[in-house]
């Protein structure tokens, strides 16, 4: 039988989403956690989207495979006793057979924070820099990365993506006291293609990029946006939508500095 399982976690310490040998990955602590609680090998954790070393999630969605008598709540309550205090299973659902957590997948939200200030508290989960940044000019800029494009510039190959082409909903800026955030929403992402897109941006407020380059890494493949990438602490999966689940522009916000 299936289920649908939403957590969320902090991704200091992982390698990332993907199980990988001989590394510390989210997959991999919900593939033991569930070892211990069905007592079986027989079983497959599959995440909707593979964040990256460091990225940290708010909602992520993964479809788990087990054969049990357990309720949906259980499971919950049982796993989350097995793992570390950095994930947390938010709600389990059982679903179809069909249901798939990556392919059923019709958007997914992410949320990246620039902190313009020094911060004891923020260093796992924003990107501090001292330079000055114009948000507006930022602003006037995002809507040349909407719309169904050739993001090569903005990702490493990866073999398991057949297309560098995504469908961008759209970004908003935001200032909230002394943070940036981004919120950015597409169809799906490419490796680092989140990351790659803020370093641009902020290159923008900087004053060191012109809406004429951005425009020019979408008609031939450019290299600088992979310089420009920023680091992956203030990156955060925000949210998973399915079937006709409305698309919605605010977002659930985690500091305030």
């Amino acid at each position: 039988m299936r289920f649908k399982i939403s957590l969320e976690y902090e991704g200091t310490k992982y390698s990332g989403w993907q199980l990988q040998k001989g590394l510390k990955s989210i997959q991999g602590e919900l593939l033991q956690a569930a070892k211990k609680v069905f007592h079986t090998d027989t079983l497959e954790f599959y995440g909707a989207g593979r964040t990256d070393a460091g990225v940290h999630a708010s909602n992520q969605v993964a479809h788990l495979d087990v054969q049990t008598s357990l309720i949906p709540d259980h499971i919950r309550q049982k796993l989350n006793e097995e793992l570390p205090n950095d994930i947390n299973i938010l709600k389990v659902e059982k679903v179809s057979p069909e249901f798939h957590a990556r392919h059923d997948a019709t958007a997914r939200s992410y949320i990246y924070q620039v902190a313009r200030r020094r911060s004891a508290f923020g260093k796992k989960f924003t990107y501090w820099t001292k330079d000055k940044l114009d948000v507006k000019k930022m602003q006037a800029v995002t809507s040349l990365f909407v719309g169904l494009k050739d993001f090569q510039s903005f990702s490493d190959d990866t073999p398991e993506e057949k297309s560098t082409k995504v469908n961008l909903l759209f970004i908003d800026i935001y200032e909230e006291g002394s943070l940036i955030i981004f919120h950015i929403v597409g169809s799906h992402f490419l490796w680092k293609m989140v990351r790659r897109i803020v370093g641009v941006l902020l290159e923008v407020g900087r004053g060191k990029i012109s809406k004429e380059e951005i425009q020019q890494f979408f008609e031939t493949y450019s290299n600088k946006p992979a310089t420009l990438t920023v680091p992956p602490a203030g990156l955060f999966l925000e949210k998973v939508y399915y079937g006709t689940e409305k698309i919605k522009h605010d977002f659930q916000r985690f500091m305030r500095i």
